[in-house]
């Protein structure tokens, strides 16, 4: 499973520019994700509440086992973080005995009386496990935290889902492919991009907004270089490497988002990293939300 990084930052109050909402942006709605644009400048004032930077990557195996983990780094000490839990599904491998064992870690933080759940998934590969990839998605909703669930807890107020979901880019052929992204021409993909697909068909991530695919496809690449795939299967390029975001209400928060990218300076893995930087604005938080059970993904 690849690793998810994530930074809590306490926003600062001594600038006065005011961030545009995801809510008045431009955007591109599909039935279940929500595409939103991107305000490229974050001056961390006192319009934000809270900022969170999310770096997903699929080291394959390369680099420090330390990296598999996701981790949460506050770096403000006044940072209001009342309460954490972490929990762990795991999917298929007979227990890594046959195949790659696939699954997700999540974490649950109050700040400030805010819920949020992060989980970093690492789900099943090639191209026709669609539907498989779309069960491995609902039985990791349904499953994590189910342990400890309380029936009188509310639901999160923010999900961000991260990872190697490894949704491909499926009926075109790998060089009809690779010369629209050689004449940065990719984002002409993104309708042949399976994630958003079983999405608008309304089978996974209602409710969910991601960023404008403006980079190029993150896998796969010959490790060490930035060439795609040159072995016997030359892989048709994808954005198999995602960052999800739902907020719950959004009259009680509104969320920026800053940055969402790919890393393209690594060469590591056959993987480019991908980063979202996303900024909360807390609205009035006294009503409580409507009881339910806490499910991350709808359907």
């Amino acid at each position: 499973m690849g690793f998810g990084f994530l930074r809590l930052c306490r926003a600062k109050s001594d600038l006065k520019r005011k961030p545009m909402s995801f809510k008045n942006n431009h955007t591109a709605s599909h039935e279940g994700i929500k595409t939103v644009g991107v305000d490229n400048l974050c001056d961390f004032s006192s319009n934000s509440d809270l900022c969170v930077c999310i770096v997903t990557w699929n080291m394959n195996g390369q680099g420090k086992p330390l990296c598999n983990r996701c981790s949460c780094t506050c770096l403000d000490q006044r940072t209001q973080i009342c309460s954490s839990k972490v929990d762990k599904h795991s999917i298929g491998g007979l227990g890594g005995l046959i195949g790659r064992k696939k699954g997700a870690v999540a974490i649950r933080i109050n700040y400030k009386d805010i819920q949020m759940v992060f989980i970093s998934c690492h789900l099943s590969a090639h191209a026709h496990k669609v539907d498989e990839r779309n069960y491995e998605c609902m039985h990791i909703s349904h499953s994590l935290f189910s342990k400890n669930w309380n029936p009188y807890a509310r639901p999160a107020h923010i999900t961000i889902w991260l990872g190697d979901l490894n949704y491909r880019i499926h009926g075109i052929d790998t060089q009809p492919a690779r010369n629209l992204i050689q004449k940065d021409l990719h984002e002409n993909l993104t309708s042949k991009d399976q994630l958003l697909q079983e999405a608008e068909r309304g089978h996974i991530f209602n409710g969910y907004c991601e960023g404008t695919l403006t980079f190029k496809p993150t896998y796969k690449y010959n490790i060490g270089s930035s060439n795609y795939d040159t072995s016997y299967k030359v892989r048709v390029p994808s954005w198999t490497d995602r960052v999800l975001f739902k907020i719950e209400d959004t009259q009680k928060i509104n969320a920026t988002l800053h940055s969402y990218q790919s890393m393209d300076d690594i060469m590591s893995s056959d993987h480019k990293p991908v980063k979202a930087h996303l900024c909360l604005k807390l609205n009035k938080l006294s009503s409580p939300m409507h009881q339910q059970e806490p499910r991350f993904l709808s359907r």
